[in-house]
């Protein structure tokens, strides 16, 4: 087995481990795309792990955020030595998809890299800004600055590499919305652990859990008017897939429950894929 082949092998694998929602939809791209949103989703995902860490002081954070953010900008080939040394006295606390940020960037195709970099550069900076504001979220406006960083960027990125791929056009609002829409339903989702381990509501002053799953379900609106912009089949999969696991899961906590269950999620899949 190459080098090449066996680190898209490893991504693959790293991938599994760290996403519940999107590791399937990924798998059922082809090989082409399945590489790049991979790849992409191993670097946001890398620098998410470092932004959401239990035991980083705040300072470190910035600093780790901020100096990946200019070594993703930096012109050529990515610096995973400068990375390493950044990291290092760090590396025991870091999983193992924050530690391997340079590897997902190699299995990243040459045509769309730079785009995979300069938006996980744009998210590390603006979540390096959200660590130093202590993640306080006052107004509507605050709360559509910091989804727009951490989720409302995602749907920017993929955008950019559906146009990449095969020229498919799709409008950036409704991409911002799609992301923010997942993640609306994740701070729902995650409230009370949010609040009771890291002492973090992203819910703006004055609002009630209504209030939260009205804007999710906004959001989830302008994702699904995303999806009538895709024709090509294997990437309107993709989309639909987690825009359902979303819808799904603000059904199941309005009627009082936690989560979904794995034989729900599993049947939500095989009805999109069967479409």
């Amino acid at each position: 087995m190459s080098y090449q082949a066996k680190l898209e092998k490893e991504a693959m694998h790293v991938l599994k481990e760290t996403s519940r929602t999107f590791y399937i939809p990924i798998t059922l791209l082809k090989r082409e795309l399945r590489l790049t949103v991979g790849s992409a989703y191993l670097c946001m995902r890398a620098i998410d792990e470092i932004e959401d860490h239990e035991t980083l002081a705040a300072d470190v954070k910035q600093d780790l955020l901020q100096n990946t953010e200019k070594l993703l900008l930096e012109d050529g080939e990515f610096d995973q030595h400068a990375y390493l040394r950044s990291i290092e006295p760090y590396q025991l606390k870091l999983p193992e998809v924050t530690i391997r940020l340079a590897d997902w960037i190699k299995v990243c195709p040459e045509g769309i890299v730079g785009k995979v970099r300069e938006a996980t550069a744009e998210m590390a900076g603006g979540m390096a800004d959200w660590v130093k504001r202590d993640w306080f979220i006052k107004t509507k406006d605050d709360l559509d600055n910091y989804t727009y960083y951490v989720a409302g960027l995602v749907g920017v990125m993929l955008s950019d590499i559906w146009k990449w791929y095969d020229g498919t056009e799709t409008d950036q609002d409704l991409a911002i919305g799609f992301g923010r829409g997942l993640q609306a339903v994740n701070i729902l989702r995650n409230q009370h652990e949010d609040y009771t381990e890291r002492g973090v509501r992203f819910i703006p002053e004055g609002w009630s859990r209504d209030d939260v799953f009205a804007y999710a379900n906004e959001n989830l609106r302008l994702g699904e008017q995303y999806l009538k912009d895709i024709k090509t089949r294997t990437i309107k999969l993709f989309c639909k897939i987690p825009l359902a696991l979303a819808k799904r899961t603000l059904e199941a906590m309005e009627a009082g429950k936690e989560k979904m269950s794995r034989q729900e999620v599993e049947e939500v899949v095989a009805e999109i894929k069967n479409e």
